[in-house]
C-alpha cells in the first residue's frame, strides 16, 4: 500500500505511440489520474530511438525515466525499437513497457524474449484504459525504483 502523503518527483516518460486517438486517452489517463510526470510523444519508431538517443530534434530531449512503448508503428516498429534499447548500453537500464493491442502470444513472448519489463494489452473500454494507465503510473512512480539517471 503507497503512503498518499509521500512525496513523490515526477518523471520523465516517453509514449512511443501513432494512433492519435491512443495518445489522447494516455494523455486523458494522465490528466484524470492527476499524473504529475511529464510526457513526451512519438509517433513512430524512428523518432522514438531518435529522442532517446537525444539526436537532431531531440538533442535537448530530457532521458526518459520509462518508455510506453506500441508495437505497430511506422518506420520501424516497435520490436526493432524494444530490441535497440536494450542492446545499446546507454538505454537498456530505462524501463520499457509494451502497451499494445496485439494480445498474440508470439508478441508477447517475442517482447519478453527482448526484454521488456511489462507487457500490457489496451483495453478497448475507456474506464478500464484509464485505469491501467494509472496502474502503469502507480507501479512504476510509487512502488518500484527505478535506476539512477535512468
Amino acid at each position: 500500500m503507497t503512503n498518499p502523503d509521500a512525496h513523490v518527483e515526477p518523471i520523465d516518460v516517453l509514449l512511443v505511440e501513432d494512433d492519435p486517438g491512443d495518445v489522447v486517452l494516455i494523455q486523458e489517463a494522465f490528466e484524470h489520474n492527476k499524473v504529475q510526470n511529464r510526457l513526451a510523444i512519438v509517433s513512430d519508431g524512428v523518432e522514438a530511438v531518435a529522442y532517446l538517443r537525444r539526436e537532431g530534434e531531440f538533442a535537448g530531449a530530457p532521458r526518459p525515466d520509462l518508455v510506453l512503448l506500441d508495437l505497430n508503428l511506422p518506420r520501424k516498429d516497435g520490436r526493432e525499437v524494444l530490441a535497440e534499447i536494450k542492446a545499446d548500453d546507454g538505454l537498456a537500464a530505462i524501463p520499457v513497457v509494451v502497451l499494445t493491442t496485439s494480445e498474440a502470444e508470439e508478441d508477447i513472448l517475442r517482447s519478453y524474449k527482448l526484454h521488456a519489463n511489462a507487457y500490457v494489452s489496451k483495453p478497448v473500454d475507456f474506464d478500464r484504459f484509464i485505469e491501467v494507465v494509472r496502474q502503469i503510473d502507480e507501479f512504476f512512480v510509487s512502488v518500484v525504483k527505478l535506476p539512477p539517471g535512468a
